[in-house]
């Protein structure tokens, strides 16, 4: 009776939705046309093959499964398609890091990790092949050291001894059929070891939706990921991560799948032999889930019965996720579902089926941490909706705090400063590289200008933001707290600090009498790159104001003395300006050029 298999019935069963690299007897072989038309997991044609087959094939655990390809590998074929004959092809192709935002699950796999490795000779279930290079050893009664390459009948020949078949056995059961061999001649006194020393260097082909379709050389231990990384890898438009064929003359041995390998770490070694053929069959049906989940991926899948509990298996949700919506085309019109996490469990999933997890959870309560000159706990939990006013009869301030001066972080503040801070930088190095010059001159002077900005935008990019809010007085009772917000509560000071373009930064006794003049002479005088008009002053409450040598320091001000900038051309400068101010506001650094 055939069985249906599911292809998720836990995280590994799946979108393991899987058809794990089984080994399978050969089989007819079909065309593509075939395939696409009838051959599909669960269909007539494909259920009749796993009959035809059932003692050889895990059925339980393929969710995918196609059609036995044609081979047809001739003579010109070969010298056409092959790439250079050494063992393994070192490829200079550039991998870049991804972005998986709608990215083909599996996609991640061949960023060339695997193009550039070998398989390991010693690897226990590496069935030997003709070719293959055999140590063996032998001591005490009877001695003899040999290094032999097994021959075209799978024998190596042992003085004494005659042939001994070792082609076809794994790796791990060498020693023991060498041993036995070696113990019908020498009953006694006679030590043996064997070892695989080398494994033999073959040619396999690689087609269908690769990027690179050829003939790449390697190791007959090599596994399928390291030819299809060779060959760039699957084609994540076209090209199936589910179904993989390993045909030798035209027989397939090996139907891979690559989810189990990437879900549950399975991958069923296999011995290639030259000539042997990779083919990539056409993607099967896909479904695109992201939002509120951990794995945001186009995922492919070849059953009828899928479900989104089953998907929801695969995406992970996150902690917050509660319900999820479905877009799906039926004909020409376009529907939208929506359901709760745990009413979408049994329905169904179809081909083209986009789904956002999303999370409709709303805050009851709310946690603040309260920092600086306070007494009492560090964090305090507040219904949703709660004001500063509602915290501030809850503080314990010490003797020494300014609960005027009070401050509050941000983090989504901190985002805007940044986002608004990148958006002023893309905008200078669009400028700088939008001008053409008209002489050598002039071109050599933008040139310098375009360094220069090269730098400072790199350096700019790399500061981080406070996200602090300015509590304005009269009204910073009244601010809507948000989860994750520090309040600062300021101490009283004695100290003026003094930063930016001086001689001697550093921190000053206040003094009533003094102005930004005295405390910049008390530190040295202005810098050679002093912008000596604007010196910024910033306040402890977050405050800042342009101001003069005149202005009288109030106590616990910072005081920024911010660089000249100078550039061969105006707007280059007024806009370097503008993001060295706003640096010295969110982040409290000085960018020089």
């Amino acid at each position: 009776m055939n069985m249906k298999p599911r292809p998720i019935v836990t995280m590994i069963k799946v979108l393991s939705l899987t058809m794990a690299a089984t080994s399978v007897p050969a089989l007819a072989a079909s065309s593509y046309a075939d395939q696409i038309a009838g051959s599909s997991f669960g269909t007539s044609a494909n259920n009749a093959s796993q009959d035809q087959n059932r003692n050889n094939i895990n059925v339980s655990t393929q969710a995918f499964a196609g059609g036995v390809l044609g081979q047809g590998a001739t003579q010109e074929a070969v010298n056409s398609a092959s790439l250079p004959s050494q063992s393994v092809i070192n490829t200079t192709r550039p991998y870049q890091d991804i972005n998986t935002k709608d990215l083909m699950f599996g996609e991640q796999l061949f960023r060339g990790a695997f193009s550039t490795t070998s398989g390991s000779t010693f690897n226990d279930s590496y069935s030997i092949n003709p070719g293959d290079n055999v140590q063996v050893r032998m001591w005490g009664a009877y001695q003899y050291a040999s290094t032999m390459t097994v021959d075209p009948q799978g024998n190596i020949f042992l003085p004494n001894i005659g042939p001994v078949r070792v082609s076809g056995i794994q790796n791990g059961n060498l020693q023991n059929v060498v041993k036995s061999a070696v113990n019908r001649i020498y009953r006694s006194n006679v030590g043996v070891y064997a070892s695989l020393e080398q494994a033999q260097p073959v040619k396999v082909f690689v087609t269908g939706f690769v990027k690179q379709p050829g003939y790449y050389g390697g190791l007959a231990a090599d596994s399928v990921l390291s030819y299809l990384d060779r060959a760039g890898g699957v084609d994540p438009t076209r090209g199936s991560y589910i179904d993989i064929q390993i045909k030798r003359n035209g027989q397939l041995l090996q139907q891979v799948n690559l989810y189990d390998f990437l879900l549950a770490g399975k991958l069923q070694s296999f011995s290639f032999r030259d000539g042997d053929v990779i083919t990539v069959a056409p993607q099967k049906k896909t479904f695109v889930v992201g939002g509120q989940v951990q794995n945001e991926y186009t995922f492919e899948f070849d059953v009828n019965d899928l479900t989104i509990g089953d998907v929801l298996q695969v995406a992970s949700p996150a902690a917050n996720a509660t319900n999820v919506s479905i877009t799906r085309s039926a004909g020409r019109a376009q529907t939208a579902e929506y359901y709760s996490l745990a009413d979408a469990q049994n329905v169904p999933v179809y081909n083209g089926d986009q789904m956002v997890v999303t999370s409709d959870r709303y805050a009851g309560t709310i946690a603040v941490q309260v920092k600086g000159a306070h007494t009492g706990n560090g964090a305090m939990v507040v219904p949703y909706g709660a004001r500063l006013k509602d915290i501030v009869p809850k503080l314990q301030p010490s003797p020494l705090a300014k609960l005027t001066h009070l401050t509050i972080y941000r983090q989504s503040v901190a985002e805007q400063q940044k986002r608004m801070i990148n958006e002023s930088l893309d905008r200078l190095e669009e400028l700088t590289l939008a001008t053409q010059s008209t002489t050598r001159e002039e071109a050599a002077l933008r040139q310098d200008d375009a360094n220069l900005v090269k730098q400072f935008v790199a350096k700019a990019r790399s500061v981080k933001t406070d996200g602090r809010i300015v509590v304005v007085p009269n009204s910073w009772q009244d601010i809507i707290l948000q989860q994750g917000d520090i309040i600062e509560i300021p101490a009283q000071t004695s100290v003026i600090t003094v930063n930016g373009q001086v001689r001697a930064q550093g921190a000053l006794t206040f003094n009533p009498d003094f102005t930004v003049g005295d405390y910049i002479a008390n530190s040295g005088g202005f810098g050679d790159n002093a912008d000596t008009k604007e010196i910024l002053i910033i306040h402890q409450n977050g405050a800042n104001e342009v101001v003069n040598t005149a202005y009288r320091i109030q106590q616990g001000d910072e005081i920024m003395v911010l660089p000249k900038v100078k550039t061969k051309r105006v707007e280059i400068t007024r806009g370097i300006s503008q993001i060295v101010y706003q640096l010295a506001v969110a982040a409290k650094v000085i960018l020089d050029l």
